[in-house]
């Protein structure tokens, strides 16, 4: 399988995004949300944003607590992480105002219940003036709209759409080292509509054709 990063229309969408949040005017409101069902690619998205932009990358977990989100932020910064959480806020601002990036919490439904946690992500936004990524699955929208401080911030959003037949197109044709029938790609975008199964089911698809000894595959090789 080719290693290579797929511009999916949602990130393309996802990247437009990020760049009118970095762009954004210094007293402006700079939070955006990306949410939608898993398998979708939000997370492959963030990642390799955060990699080629040198954003502050940071997933949530489960029973995060306000202090535990600090010191993961620190370390991401390159920092020994303070003791208390009040050092570790005032560590975390003084890093990221000397050097300004945007930070990306991803799996933030696991701070939704936790409204220390929650408003600590508002704070950094307030005192650094950097960009603030949220990224969320299905209803992360609803559970954020009850910390209204913060909700109010947010001036981007884009939900992630299931991938269309342009989308498993350039998916398969990015991805597989075979050659796969167009009709193939047609059942495909019907039977495997998240990324991880299609991966799953391009590498069916070289196992077979380095098996068999065939450059391309069809619904006919498959029975399908």
């Amino acid at each position: 399988m080719n290693n290579v990063f797929v511009k999916t229309k949602n990130v393309k969408a996802f990247v437009a995004l990020a760049k009118r949040l970095e762009t954004a005017k210094c007293n402006a409101p700079k939070m955006g949300l990306i949410f939608g069902e898993p398998g979708l690619g939000k997370s492959n998205a963030v990642l390799w944003w955060s990699l080629n932009q040198d954003a502050i990358l940071i997933t949530a977990k489960n029973g995060m607590s306000r202090k535990w989100l600090l010191s993961d932020i620190v370390r991401e910064l390159g920092e020994a992480p303070f003791w208390t959480t009040e050092d570790l806020f005032n560590q975390a601002v003084s890093k990221i105002v000397e050097n300004p990036r945007m930070i990306i919490v991803d799996e933030v439904d696991y701070l939704t219940k936790n409204s220390q946690a929650i408003e600590t992500i508002r704070d950094l936004h307030d005192k650094t003036g950097v960009p603030v990524l949220l990224v969320g699955m299905g209803c992360v929208d609803k559970k954020l709209s009850k910390y209204k401080h913060l909700f109010d911030r947010i001036v981007e959003i884009y939900r992630f759409t299931p991938f269309d037949m342009d989308d498993v197109k350039e998916i398969v044709t990015s991805l597989c080292e075979v050659k796969i029938a167009d009709e193939t790609v047609k059942t495909l975008q019907k039977k495997s509509n998240r990324f991880r199964q299609l991966v799953k089911n391009i590498t069916t698809f070289e196992n077979l054709a380095h098996t068999n000894g065939c450059k391309s595959i069809t619904n006919e090789e498959l029975g399908w």
